[in-house]
């Protein structure tokens, strides 16, 4: 018998078993399920991040204070740097040639009551001094309005930017664009709306805060010790570290860094939102394969459990083939390519039902596009063809070390 007589052979049995193979088959069609929906559904949710959130604070990085760090090293007083001045970063803005925008911002207070009327917030509101590069750089849009220009912030024009909670706190049912909100003792007009962001917390939460023009805030607020930073916002990622170099050098030009010293301040790359869940989805990707692995480990099983059974039956047949002929080689042939068969089987019923779950479950969550997962499918075949032979083998063996005179005698 040849490969060919035994595939015929392998899929005759499988076909006089109907039920016992779809069962089986269903096992394996599980298992594969479960691997290919999850991994399926977490490449669309992160298909849907890289494109919802590409622009989002990604490929930044900033410049700041420099942190000592705690203790001292050898006995030694860890130094202590001056603090990165305005009027550093306003000259690094100027003198900046390297790729990507630059914004300068800063964190006023994380305490504010905005008064609208006879309306006044919470006193918890966040105000914040930027440019006109700062929504560009931390990837947040305007709704409504436009965004403050150049002009006004370095005028030090009264205008501001609002979130959407203190809208929805002061104005309801109104349109904020063009009102005047009163805020530390000042009158400021606002000229946009923040789109909604939402989940975040502390300083951090955009829906809260109000932007107002840098040197706005360095007008109304002159006694407070902002701590100013500056962030380099780079569209292609493999200019970061051009990008980077260049910012050092012409960082420490204007400290006036010397040649061999450390540097007196802190240059650090931001990780963006879509790395960061791109990191958890990395997570979600383990999980899903195990919790497919151990599903299919059971299916190999009830698979090996079932081809013990099918030689137990079929011990005659094997009897009357080795009797003819047929060598151990041939008998082990055709048990585990009808245990393969089996798998492939379930396995393409699985990539199906599997991506289309997946698919399906990543567009309720994000609307994503449709995925059609290469690699896990790949994958999901060779799992197939590998617990085939794993759960065939024992029972093809078996089969092959049938002694021909005793088979036909079997009862």
């Amino acid at each position: 018998m040849n490969i060919r007589e035994n595939i015929k052979e392998g899929i005759k049995s499988i076909k006089a078993n109907k039920l016992r193979t779809f069962l089986t088959a269903a096992i394996i069609s599980i298992g594969i399920t479960s691997l290919v929906g999850i991994l399926t559904a977490i490449d669309g949710i992160q298909n849907s991040i890289n494109s919802s959130f590409s622009s989002l604070g990604a490929n930044t990085f900033d410049i700041e204070d420099r942190r000592p760090s705690r203790g001292s090293s050898g006995g030694k007083k860890e130094k202590v740097y001056p603090k990165v001045t305005y009027h550093e970063l306003l000259m690094f803005k100027e003198k900046y040639e390297g790729p990507g925008v630059v914004s300068i911002y800063t964190v006023i207070t994380g305490q504010a009551e905005v008064k609208y009327g006879s309306k006044v917030t919470n006193p918890n509101q966040i105000v914040r001094g930027g440019d006109e590069n700062y929504l560009t750089v931390d990837g947040y849009d305007v709704e409504d309005g436009r965004p403050f220009s150049a002009n006004e912030s370095l005028n030090g024009s009264y205008v501001a930017l609002v979130g959407s909670d203190v809208i929805d706190e002061l104005f309801e049912n109104e349109n904020p664009i063009g009102k005047k909100i009163s805020l530390m003792g000042s009158k400021f007009r606002i000229v946009g709306t923040i789109a909604e962001q939402g989940g975040a917390s502390g300083t951090s939460n955009i829906d809260r805060t109000i932007i107002i023009p840098m040197q706005t805030a360095r007008i109304i607020a002159p006694e407070r010790n902002f701590g100013y930073e500056i962030a380099v916002a780079v569209p292609d990622p493999t200019q970061m570290d051009n990008a980077m170099g260049i910012a050092r050098g012409l960082m420490r030009a204007i400290r006036r860094d010397r040649p061999g010293e450390e540097d007196s301040f802190d240059l650090s790359a931001s990780k963006s939102l879509a790395e960061r869940m791109g990191e958890i989805t990395g997570y979600l990707r383990v999980g899903g394969f195990t919790i497919g692995f151990v599903t299919l480990i059971g299916a190999s099983i009830g698979l090996m459990n079932i081809m013990l059974v099918s030689v137990t039956e079929r011990t005659r047949e094997i009897g009357v083939r080795k009797a003819l002929g047929a060598t151990p080689l041939k008998i082990r042939q055709q048990f585990l390519i009808e245990a393969i068969v089996i798998c492939q089987m379930g396995g393409i019923g699985g990539i199906i039902l599997g991506m289309t779950i997946g698919n399906l479950t990543s567009s309720l969550i994000f609307n994503s596009g449709f995925v059609v997962p290469w690699l896990w499918m790949i994958i999901a075949v060779i799992i197939g063809i590998v617990v085939g032979l794993i759960s065939g083998y024992i029972p093809a063996y078996k089969a092959s070390k049938l002694d021909p005179i005793d088979s036909l005698r079997f009862e």
